[in-house]
């Protein structure tokens, strides 16, 4: 299987659909590496481990005995990352396209079907996230002031910013 499909398999598995491959996640979103390859038998141990290893976004981990596998984040699925809250850089960054910003104007941003808003630490991932679904919009988010008025922010093992909401007060929108 091919690398690239190979990752979109391992999301959809560990963020989304557990139970369509026959699989059943820890609380923490673990699943055993054997039991994900028995889901795909296409996958080998050493092609997961090749797309563990390379993802750019590094969107999986495998565990400290090399028995586990799971998503850094963005599940659908309810799992408790176990992730600490810290306290972000001044500014963050969140990448969407034209269409979803009156929306946001509205509502800010919401985590949808995910456990969490997902924010990046600089423009250039933004884009790269928001590039999936047409040409870019960066919005910068005050997260300094978010976290003043008792916002909670966490970051996921590969470095992406979670937090619950962005009310639109905090967002500086392109071109204001």
């Amino acid at each position: 299987m091919e690398d690239r499909k190979l990752s979109k398999f391992l999301s959809l598995v560990l963020r989304h659909a557990p139970e369509r491959f026959g699989l059943k996640l820890d609380p923490f979103g673990w699943a055993a590496i054997d039991d994900v390859l028995r889901a795909k038998p296409s996958v080998t141990r050493e092609s997961l481990l090749r797309v563990v290893a390379d993802n750019d976004k590094q969107r999986f981990a495998i565990s400290e005995d090399g028995k586990r596998i799971r998503a850094n984040q963005g599940h659908s699925v309810k799992v408790a990352l176990d992730l600490e809250s810290e306290e972000p850089p001044a500014k963050l960054f969140h990448g969407t396209v034209e269409r979803f910003l009156p929306a946001i104007r509205e509502k800010g941003l919401k985590s949808m079907k995910r456990h969490h808003v997902h924010l990046s630490h600089d423009v250039e991932t933004a884009t790269k996230v928001a590039r999936r679904r047409g040409e870019p919009v960066i919005l910068t988010v005050d997260a300094a002031t978010m976290h003043a008025n008792g916002l909670t922010f966490f970051r996921s093992k590969n470095g992406v910013w979670l937090t619950d909401k962005v009310a639109s007060k905090y967002i500086i929108f392109p071109g204001k």
